[in-house]
């Protein structure tokens, strides 16, 4: 973004024109779509940083994520 781009006179610049666009501002193809719902199996590292902000935790096993996640919700 660049200051001349809060100047252009468009209906969709949302910072010259209060509210939404008179129209959609994006739309996924078709591909994104099924990639959300149907994601391909992947090799993903999950991390969380620990509650004392200073280590992260490492994994690639979603399941080992979520439980170090709601861990270090709970300590903070």
């Amino acid at each position: 973004l660049k200051l001349d781009d809060l100047e252009v006179d468009s209906p969709y610049n949302t910072y010259k024109n209060p509210g939404l666009p008179p129209g959609p501002i994006a739309s996924p193809s078709r591909e994104s779509i099924q990639a959300a719902l149907e994601p391909e199996e992947t090799s993903y590292l999950y991390y969380v940083l620990e509650a004392d902000g200073e280590e992260h935790f490492f994994t690639d096993d979603y399941d080992e994520f979520l439980e170090a996640k709601n861990q270090t919700e709970d300590e903070r």
